[in-house]
This record gives structure tokens, C-alpha cells and sequence, in this order.
């Protein structure tokens, strides 16, 4: 009997001990952390400009965590649709965002929702952050009914309100983007729009022509040139006479940006972003920024550098490590804390996936529906006369 209430004595105790250690941790979450801090940003090559964006940035500890998980789940969303595509669940075009996660959480933390977005095909973590949900883009890739496009466009062709994908044509987007920007100045609003290309889209003849038509209207756009050094397989130096890609734009004035460092992509978004409400007109901008994986899933990505190329980047700017270590060091959250967060992404993308790969594929009546927004049912002919097909809104 004895021995029997000294285990009960002993499990109440260490019970005890470990609801006071929670509490502890509860209370520190509230009320031991650092509710903001300034950092030290790398400085901004300009060009045409006097002066560029602040060497400073002040990061509160909520943009902290939320700028911390929005990568976390870019880069566990990008690393499960890998597993899912060397299983042959996604099929067809891919191509993967994790390395790039501050280009996309920097910007959107310099601009509104109600500005517009328009990017090329590596396009996952932006419909992320403009509002798509993890199971719509899982669901996407895998072509199923609850994907954010209904199953149709697959990884390259994705949409939500003011982003408009997602686009399969090498720089393509970039004369569509500066037609969005032409909308918000002819409407009247205070919006403007983000156009995204990468290095290899760069010297495309159609990008040079953009570049005039938005100077010589002034067009409130933001070119954004995501320069992760490899346009497919071949390295900058190899492709392009000059790879200052930031002074392209010849009359536009431009930045070159460290874009692995989400703040530092932050401050010259919201510079930039002050240039055009201003009627300045457009301003491009430089990421210079590093991918993991391959240009698609068909390129290993090691054929044309090697893996301590990509280790170095790894252990030396990856940008989710950036701005945890520059959080922990600050006191701004805990080891715990940011595990807990980690943990609940895990969970999120796995849940995601099992949707992704329950959810129906979409019927064959749904594949001429969409055509028109707000239009009465219609046919559609098919490919062969006794096919018949009706498009609905």
C-alpha cells in the first residue's frame, strides 16, 4: 500500500510539474517576448533613383510568425507535391517554388490584396499568398474538382481574385500584367500591378516592348525580375550579355535586391510600390534569389551545378533560416513555439494531400464550363459531331 501511494505521489507530482512548465511557457508567449524589433537590411542597388529603400526594416513579432509559417507552408507544400510527383499522382508540368519563399512573402507584405499580381508558371506559393488555400492548390495538382482552377490547369494555371496565374508562355505575362496596370490608371484607382518574370524570360523582345508602353504611359507596374540564376539549365553569365537585370529597363528606374532576405524584399517592394501611386510610372525590380529544385520535375538540377552549389545556399542564405534565426536571437518567439508551428504545417499539407488525392477528378460535363463569366448555358462543339457539350458561368 505503501509503495502503491508513493507512484501516485510521484506521477502527481510530475504531472504538476509539467502543467507549471506549460504555464510557464503560456505565460513567456504573452507577455516575455519582444513585441518588435529593427533589423539591418543589406543595401539596394539602384539605378535612376537618388536615393533607394531604407537599410533598416522593423519587424513586429505577429508579421513575424506570420511571414515565418506562410514560407514554412510554401516550402512543405513544394516538398509534398515532389513526393507526389515521383509517385505519378501530379502529372504533366511542374515546376517548384521552395528556396524563392521570401520573393513571394516580401512582396506581398509590400503591397495590399487589392493590388494585382500576374506571374509565369512557377506559380504555387503566390496563389498562396493571394488567398488560395493549401487544399485547392493540392487538389489542383493532382486534377481534382475542389482544385482552386476546378482540376483544369494543373500546376501552371492557377487563379484567385487579382492574381491572374500562372501563365504556361515565357514572359507572356509581363505585356498582360502592364494591361492590368493600364485598367487601374484608366479606372481611376489607387492599385497597381506586380508583373513577374525570371531571368530566362528576360531577354524575351516582348518584356523591351512592355518596358516602353508602361514608361510612355505611365503605368503604375512593378516589374519584377526573380533572378534565381539558371534560366532552365543555363547559368546568367551564359545567357545574357548583361545580367544587371535591374537596369533594363533603360528609362525605368530599377533596384537589385537581396532576395532571399524576406525583409529586404518587404522594404523595396514598399518603396517601389510608393513610386507608382505616386505617377511616376513604372519601376522594375532585381530578386536575386536562389531555386533548390530543378527548373521542373524532368530536370534533376545538378547536371548543370553542383550539390555544394546548392548546400552552400542552403546553410548560408536560406531564407526561412534567415528570419527564424533573426526571430530567436531577438527573443521574438520561442524554439517551441516556432516547432509548434512547424508541426501544424505538416499537418496541414498531409490533410491537404489526402484530399488531394480522395477529391473526384471533374466530370466530362464540366469540360467546356467556365468559358464566360455570367453567360446563359450554351453548346460547345466538340471534337467530333456527336459530341455535345454545354459551357456554363
Amino acid at each position: 500500500m505503501q509503495k502503491m501511494m508513493t507512484i501516485i505521489s510521484n506521477v502527481l507530482r510530475g504531472s504538476a510539474s509539467r502543467n507549471a512548465a506549460s504555464a510557464v511557457v503560456l505565460s513567456r508567449s504573452y507577455a516575455d517576448f519582444t513585441p518588435e524589433a529593427t533589423f539591418d537590411i543589406k543595401k539596394v542597388d539602384i539605378y535612376r533613383l537618388e536615393e533607394g529603400p531604407p537599410l533598416t526594416s522593423t519587424l513586429t513579432r505577429e508579421d513575424g510568425l506570420k511571414y515565418y509559417r506562410t514560407m514554412q507552408t510554401i516550402r512543405r507544400m513544394e516538398l509534398k507535391a515532389d513526393q507526389l510527383y515521383k509517385q505519378k499522382i501530379i502529372r504533366g508540368f511542374c515546376h517548384l517554388y521552395d528556396g524563392q519563399e521570401a520573393c513571394a512573402v516580401g512582396i506581398e507584405g509590400g503591397i495590399t490584396l487589392s493590388d494585382h499580381l500576374i506571374t509565369a508558371y512557377r506559380a504555387h506559393g503566390y496563389t498562396l499568398t493571394r488567398g488560395g488555400t493549401v487544399r485547392e492548390i493540392m487538389a489542383e495538382l493532382t486534377g481534382r474538382r475542389g482544385g482552386i482552377a476546378k482540376g483544369k490547369g494543373g500546376s501552371m494555371h492557377m487563379y484567385t481574385k487579382n492574381f491572374y496565374g500562372g501563365n504556361g508562355i515565357v514572359g507572356a505575362q509581363v505585356p498582360l500584367g502592364a494591361g492590368v496596370a493600364l485598367a487601374c490608371k484608366y479606372l481611376g484607382t489607387d492599385q497597381l500591378c506586380v508583373s513577374l518574370y525570371g531571368d530566362g524570360a528576360a531577354n524575351q523582345g516582348q518584356i523591351f516592348e512592355t518596358y516602353n508602353m508602361a514608361s510612355l504611359w505611365k503605368l503604375p507596374i512593378i516589374f519584377i525580375c526573380e533572378n534565381n540564376q539558371y534560366g532552365m539549365g543555363t547559368s546568367v553569365e551564359r545567357a545574357a550579355a548583361s545580367t544587371d537585370y535591374y537596369m533594363r529597363g533603360h528609362y525605368i528606374p530599377g533596384l537589385r535586391v537581396d532576395g532571399m532576405d524576406v525583409l529586404c524584399v518587404r522594404e523595396a517592394t514598399k518603396f517601389a510600390a510608393d513610386h507608382c501611386r505616386s505617377g511616376k510610372g513604372p519601376i522594375l525590380m532585381e530578386l536575386q534569389t536562389y531555386r533548390y529544385h530543378g527548373h521542373s520535375m524532368s530536370d534533376p538540377g545538378v547536371s548543370y551545378r553542383t550539390r555544394e552549389e546548392i548546400q552552400e545556399v542552403r546553410s548560408k542564405s536560406d531564407p526561412i533560416s534567415m528570419l527564424k534565426d533573426r526571430m530567436l536571437s531577438n527573443n521574438m518567439a520561442s524554439v517551441e513555439e516556432l516547432k509548434e508551428i512547424d508541426i501544424a504545417v505538416r499537418k496541414e499539407i498531409e490533410d491537404a494531400a489526402q484530399f488531394a488525392t480522395t477529391d473526384p477528378e471533374p466530370p466530362l460535363d464540366d469540360l467546356c464550363s467556365h468559358i464566360y463569366a455570367n453567360e446563359k448555358p450554351f453548346e460547345v462543339r466538340g471534337a467530333t459531331p456527336w459530341t455535345k457539350l454545354t459551357s456554363h458561368s
